[in-house]
């Protein structure tokens, strides 16, 4: 079973892929018991983050995992992906703006996940 951000930064890298924009990872342990890590990202449309949804989940799938819970597909407009340690949020743009969770939860620290050491480190 990989780790908990491990896991997250394959997610963060299966939503580039499907250009999900503005991605951030935020190491929530210290603030909340429910999990680890939050990857939050977003699509311009409705399609698009069906697509990002999608990859996120065939991506981690490889890896062994399976969400226990997903939300959302039905509008697709705010989807979750419940992981237990990772919690993926896909919005759509508009979505994103208005619960604007990277400010909900800024006291907690963004992880780095775009350098190739980011998913062996720590």
């Amino acid at each position: 079973m990989p780790e908990s951000k491990e896991v997250a930064v394959a997610a963060a890298r299966a939503a580039a892929a499907k250009q999900g924009a503005d991605i951030a990872i935020l190491d929530v342990h210290d603030l909340i018991v429910i999990t680890d890590f939050f990857v939050i990202t977003s699509g311009s449309s409705d399609r698009q983050v069906k697509t990002i949804v999608d990859e996120v989940e065939k991506a981690v799938r490889e890896r062994g995992v399976r969400p226990v819970r997903r939300e959302g597909e039905t509008e697709n407009r705010w989807v979750l992906l419940d992981y237990v340690d990772v919690v993926v949020h896909v919005f759509a743009d508009e979505e994103r703006e208005y619960y604007d969770l990277e400010r909900l939860w800024r006291d907690a620290p963004r992880i780095t996940w775009q350098d190739s050491d980011a998913a062996s480190s720590g």
